[in-house]
């Protein structure tokens, strides 16, 4: 049986410097209370490692609005001109990243891969400083794996011993960073006894799940 805390708590584990991927798509998806909690503990220079830069005030906007980080890995920022600003000033260094070629990286650190071979970028300021690999007479670009201290994930519900299922849009990226974190800490909606989660609607497994939020409200 795994151990409920709360975000507060959660928080206190993370350090200063830390990197951290965190769910979502623009915000849907994202474990809210876990940023929240993060904002309040007046965290700096913390890598991010994200699909978007969400909106201010919005998933992890929150953290760039609150100068927390130091840098980003994603692939949009266009709807956030906080972190348009901070990215022009040189207060946060932004690597922007394909989408595909994102998920791809963070699968890759999860699954234990020495990279991605991808045609993507190819002839483009992406592939700049990049070994390319030549395969069967095509060139692709060699891009390295993605890791993290820890992932922050959102989920619909969590079982007892850290099972977990998502719903609709909220699988975004949440079940591939859950593979890709040194400590994986789950926000879920909700927390039911182990067998109400059907097995095939299991998207990760407790094995990799080592904390868990308490539900909001608690």
């Amino acid at each position: 049986m795994k151990g409920a805390m709360t975000p507060q708590a959660a928080a206190e584990l993370i350090p200063d410097g830390a990197s951290l991927m965190i769910g979502g798509f623009m915000a849907v998806g994202s474990p809210e209370r876990m940023i929240d909690a993060l904002v309040a503990r007046r965290l700096r220079d913390l890598t991010l490692i994200c699909n978007d830069a969400a909106m201010p005030g919005k998933g992890v906007g929150k953290l760039i609005s609150a100068g927390a980080v130091r840098r980003v890995i994603a692939s949009h920022i266009g709807l956030n001109p906080e972190m348009q600003a901070k990215m022009i000033s040189g207060e946060i260094d932004c690597e922007l990243v394909p989408q595909g070629t994102l998920v791809e990286r963070i699968r890759a650190g999860g699954m234990g891969l020495g990279g991605v071979l991808t045609p993507t970028g190819l002839g483009t300021e992406v592939e700049e400083g990049k070994r390319i690999i030549e395969v069967e007479g095509k060139r692709f670009l060699l891009e390295t794996p993605l890791k993290a201290d820890f992932s922050l994930i959102s989920a619909w519900q969590a079982d007892y011993v850290g099972n977990l299922s998502y719903l609709l849009t909220a699988h975004n990226f949440n079940p591939v960073m859950a593979l890709a974190g040194k400590t994986v800490i789950a926000e879920p909606e909700s927390i039911v006894p182990v067998g109400v989660i059907p097995p095939d609607a299991v998207k990760t497994p407790g094995v990799l799940v080592h904390h868990l939020l308490v539900r909001a409200g608690r």
